[in-house]
Formats: C-alpha cells, sequence, structure tokens
C-alpha cells in the first residue's frame, strides 16, 4: 500500500501512534465532552474487542495534563480539537486494566501488587515534575495495591492536583475466580481484610477529593457492594440511547472507511458488495432499546481485520472470523453448566439455536457471586456480545443472535454441550471432510450417515434432540461449523421457508458447485409408516415450492441447488431423501 495512504490500526490501542503514524481513525471524539457533562463517575458495558481500549486510550491523553503541549498534534483534526472542553489536560491520568492481572488464586495477591507496583511507580516517575521526587521516593517501601494508590492520591492532594482514574476490566476478578474458584474463594479476596476490597475502599475514599472523575468499564454489570459499602458510585450508561454508538462503527462510518479507501487505490469491489459481505457477519449490535430505530453497531474490530486483510491482498479474507475473538468467545463457555442433566444455561442456548431469539429482562447488575447463576445467563450472553437487542415485548426484551460470527460460535457450544452431556462424539474435522463431496461433487449421502450412525450407536443423545425444534438445533450445529457453507435457519429467511439453507462461501471459494436446501421432519418413536411417508412427501412438497423461491434463486449463485429431506423418528434419522 501507498505510505501516503492511512494504513488500518488492527489490533492497536496506542491512540497517540494511530494520529502521528497515519492510521485510519473512526472519529469518536465527540463523545468526550457528553461524557463529561454526563457524570463525574462513569460506567460503560460493552463486549469484548469492540474498541473499549482504543477509546480509553484516546480519553487518558485527553484528559492527561502531560500532554498538554501536544494538544494540537493530537486532537487538531479531530471532533473534539475543534472544540475543546475546558478540561481537557487538567488531569493526572491514572489508568489500570485488571486483566493484566493473572487469575492464579495461589498468587493473585502478589501479581495483583506487584502490576499496582508497576504502573504507580510509572505513575510517579511521569508526574515527578509536578509531584515532586519525593513522591517517588514515598512509594520505595509501599508494596500493596492499596497503599500504594493511597500514597499518590495523598502526594496529589498535597499539590493541589486532581486524578482521573481509569479502570479497565474492573470486572476481571469476579469473572475468573467465580468461575474458576468458586464463591469461598471469592469471598477471601473481598471480604473481612480482603486485598481487593482494601483497594477499592482507597478509591472510593479519595472519589471525593483527589480522584475527581472515574471511567469504568468491563463486560458484564457485577457490582461491588459486597467490597465496600457503597462503592457503586458510578452511574451506569450501558443502555443509554446518547451512548449507543460510542464503541463500535455504524454502517455510515463503514462506508466512509470503505468509501476512503477506494478513492486512493483501485479495489476489486463496490462499496456495497463489501458492505453486503461484512453485514452478515459483523452487524446488527443494538445496546438500547430507544435505538432500535438507529443504524445498528458493527463489530468494529472485525471490521477492521476484514479491511486489513482485503487492502492487503484485493481478495476477500478465506476466514471472516477473526482467530483472536474465537478465543474471547471460549470465555464464556466457563459458564455454559454441562452436565448429565443438560442444565439451564444449556438449555438457553438450545432455545436460542433453534429459534434464533429468546426473551427476557436484561439485568442492569448483579451481584458479583451471582454471575454464574441461570437467572442472570441471558444477561451475560446480551453483555458479551452473543445476543442482541431486536425488539421489545412489554417490560420484556426480545434478544436475537445478531450475526453470523456469534451464530458460529453458538454452534460450537452446542456441540461442546452434546459432546460433554453425552457421550456422543461426532468429529466436526471428519464432517468437514465429508463436506468436501458435498460442495464439489455432489456426494450428500456420506455425510448424513455418517450422522445417522453415530446416532443411531448412541442411546444417551437421545433425550437432547428428541422432538423437532431439538433435532434441528442438533443438525443445525454440525452442518453450521464447516468451511463451505453458511448454515442459513429457517428464522433467519423468515417463516415458510426450508429449515436449513447452505448457501454457498462463493466470495471464498468461486469454484463451488452444489448448494443445498434441507428440510427437516420429525416423528414420534411411535410412529407408523404410512406417518413416516406423509411427512416425506409433506417434506418433498415444501422443498419444491422453497427451491423456486426468490431468495434461494439468488443466494445459490452459480451452484446447482440439492434438496434433501431428513424424517427422524425419535432420535433416529430413518429416511434421507433427494427431491
Amino acid at each position: 500500500m501507498d505510505a501516503a495512504i492511512k494504513k488500518i490500526p488492527y489490533g492497536m490501542t496506542n491512540f497517540e501512534s494511530i494520529i502521528s503514524d497515519n492510521y485510519y481513525y473512526v472519529d469518536k471524539t465527540r463523545y468526550i465532552t457528553l461524557v463529561e457533562n454526563t457524570s463525574r463517575f462513569f460506567f460503560f458495558v460493552r463486549p469484548r474487542r469492540f474498541g473499549k481500549s482504543l477509546f480509553l486510550n484516546m480519553l487518558g491523553l485527553y484528559y492527561d495534563i502531560n500532554k498538554k503541549d501536544k494538544f494540537e498534534e493530537i486532537f487538531g483534526g479531530l471532533s473534539i480539537g475543534k472544540n475543546p472542553t475546558p478540561y481537557r489536560n487538567k488531569y493526572l491520568v491514572l489508568t489500570l486494566n485488571f486483566s493484566s492481572v493473572a487469575a492464579n488464586m495461589e498468587r493473585l495477591e502478589e501479581t495483583f501488587n506487584t502490576y499496582c507496583k508497576i504502573v504507580m511507580d510509572g505513575f510517579a516517575e511521569r508526574y515527578a515534575h509536578l509531584l515532586g521526587k519525593e513522591a517517588v521516593e514515598k512509594l520505595r517501601g509501599l508494596s500493596t495495591g492499596a497503599a500504594l494508590l493511597g500514597s499518590l492520591c495523598q502526594s496529589a492532594q498535597n499539590k493541589g492536583y486532581k486524578i482521573y482514574l481509569i479502570l479497565d476490566e474492573y470486572d476481571n476478578f469476579a469473572n475468573n475466580i467465580l468461575v474458576d474458584y468458586g464463591n469461598e474463594r471469592y469471598r477471601s479476596i473481598t471480604h473481612g481484610n480482603g486485598f481487593f476490597r482494601g483497594f477499592l475502599k482507597v478509591v472510593k475514599d479519595y472519589s471525593n477529593s483527589v480522584i475527581e472523575r472515574i471511567f469504568l468499564t468491563g463486560v458484564s454489570p457485577v457490582t461491588m457492594d459486597d467490597l465496600t459499602s457503597g462503592f457503586n458510585i458510578a452511574d451506569n450508561y450501558s443502555s443509554n440511547s446518547a451512548f449507543n454508538n460510542m464503541i463500535g462503527f455504524n454502517e455510515y462510518e463503514v462506508r466512509t472507511l470503505i468509501d476512503y479507501y477506494k478513492s486512493c487505490t483501485v479495489l476489486p469491489h463496490t462499496t456495497d458488495e463489501l458492505i453486503e459481505m461484512m453485514k452478515p457477519w459483523y452487524d446488527n449490535y443494538c445496546f438500547s432499546t430507544e435505538s432500535l430505530d438507529e443504524p445498528s453497531m458493527y463489530n468494529s474490530d472485525m471490521v477492521l481485520y476484514f479491511m486489513n486483510r482485503y487492502l492487503l491482498n484485493k481478495r476477500i479474507p478465506a476466514n471472516m472470523l477473526d482467530a483472536n475473538i474465537r478465543t474471547d468467545y471460549n470465555k464464556l463457555r466457563h459458564l455454559i453448566h454441562v452436565d448429565k442433566t443438560f442444565g439451564e444455561n444449556a438449555s438457553v442456548v438450545q432455545e436460542i439455536v433453534e429459534k434464533g431469539t429468546t426473551t427476557g429482562i436484561i439485568a442492569d447488575s448483579f451481584p458479583a457471586e451471582d454471575i454464574i447463576k441461570a437467572e442472570n445467563f441471558k444477561s451475560l450472553l446480551y453483555y458479551y456480545g452473543m445476543l442482541t437487542i431486536h425488539g421489545t415485548r412489554g417490560p420484556m426484551n426480545i434478544l436475537s443472535i445478531p450475526n453470523q460470527t456469534v451464530r458460529e460460535q453458538l454452534y460450537g457450544y452446542m456441540i461442546d454441550i452434546y459432546q460433554q452431556a453425552t457421550d456422543l462424539s461426532l468429529n466436526v474435522d471428519k464432517l468437514n471432510f465429508l463436506m468436501y463431496d458435498m460442495a464439489y461433487e455432489g456426494n450428500w449421502e456420506p455425510y448424513f450417515k455418517h450422522i445417522a450412525e453415530r446416532l443411531d450407536n448412541q442411546s444417551s443423545i437421545r433425550e437432547f434432540i428428541e422432538g423437532e425444534a431439538h433435532v434441528k438445533a442438533f443438525i443445525l450445529a454440525y452442518l453450521g461449523l464447516n468451511s463451505y457453507y453458511i448454515a442459513r435457519p429457517e428464522y433467519e429467511s423468515n417463516k415458510g421457508y426450508a429449515d436449513i439453507f447452505l448457501q454457498p462461501r462463493l466470495l471464498q471459494l468461486p469454484d463451488m458447485a452444489y448448494s443445498y436446501c434441507i428440510e427437516v421432519k420429525y416423528a414420534k418413536r411411535d410412529a407408523t409408516d404410512m406417518e413416516i411417508e406423509k411427512l416425506t412427501v409433506d417434506a418433498k412438497t415444501q422443498l419444491k415450492q422453497y427451491a423456486a423461491s426468490e431468495w434461494i434463486l439468488q443466494d445459490k449463485g452459480t451452484t446447482e441447488l440439492k434438496s434433501i429431506v431428513l424424517v427422524f423418528k425419535g432420535w433416529k434419522l430413518v429416511k434421507v431423501e433427494e427431491v
């Protein structure tokens, strides 16, 4: 790429480098004024890899008294540079990211204190010209996070300076310790003389004097009332429509980004075509019921991932999903309790995969110790970005799967559930190999016969897939994890369409030869042969209608469409036929 063309800041969180080293930046600085005028203690939750860290870094630079002489250089060309607030460059900025503290319970206090020591020693050195060298010296004999923070606050107070405290991943301890070690170990650090309780008590004690502003963020709205009475001084604006677009990109911002690169270089696709490619994978997030009529939000990390690879090779990435985001989503697996009775949380995932939506009330907050309870699970899926607000029904929120990226993660969870709750082991790699023959040779029978054989030999799976909807969820989970097709379920294409349409990934694999329309029928275990035959005939009639529909004719592209009937009798697959 030409050196004069702005680079894509994929994975970058250093705002100053993005500006000074000619990276593309979607200007979010206008929100500084809004946050500043809204609350001194601002609390905001968004999913991982949505752009929070970059926003926090930008916020820190804006308020950092040490960056006063570089304000024009950093912010001059941006919205806030043209309309700065009176508080620009007025604070000593202390940023703490608790995800940097390893969650090994045996060494947790030690690593927490070591992290605080490194950060706060650096803070004292950075502001030594204002606080005096004595501020640095006072830290030498201190070793706990609470003592270090207290000393810094006292030094700032003595010199008449105010601190802007940024706490990123504040809920990291609750998420990791509760899940990995349980309530008892969690209480050992948050109650009595627990080190974390002591640290947050210092924050609270100085919040009315030296710590003038706090920006608190994480991925779940756990309360810290059990740590120190009244610590929750921050106002939660996570679901306020005014801040719906503060983190992530809306479609206008994505289009503007693409248009910029099209103006700088020749690209093989139009802006509309690139939007059409990204939208099913990265779009459709809404974080406020009052923003349902506004443009939905794209995951900004995923958009930058796509554009970074697209601009390098001038072609669509072979993998639309960033491997790093898979790692982040894996952190949610531990919240899906898996046991021989399937578990409440696992049943919620099954319902979402089957129907595409669920209803529930999103909890604005819940005690940290209740993070793994079933009644909070839907809220956690929402806060983790696995569900999004799709609509309302009375006091309830309609929550839906936002996009294909998330849908693939949910398919993966379902497969984990089936494998752990039963002894079923269907090798995804083997199925992917069999699907190669489906995609290029039209040879679909081995794939479904393999599934049928495994099911027939595995009685422990039967209670989990009996019933038409559960059967569809089972088939979707396995069909959805492949390299050749996007498994589009009925709920995505409106009622009345085929149960599953395997849409060929022609952008990545333009030579694919076949696509598939699949109708799943279910009969009870005592169904007669005549009933099975009627279901088969009905399915074939429906498939002929579906095959002629406009959306399938469009989405199958250049492939030949094959229509397949699957009829289950209980857990047994008794009919596999092509129309």
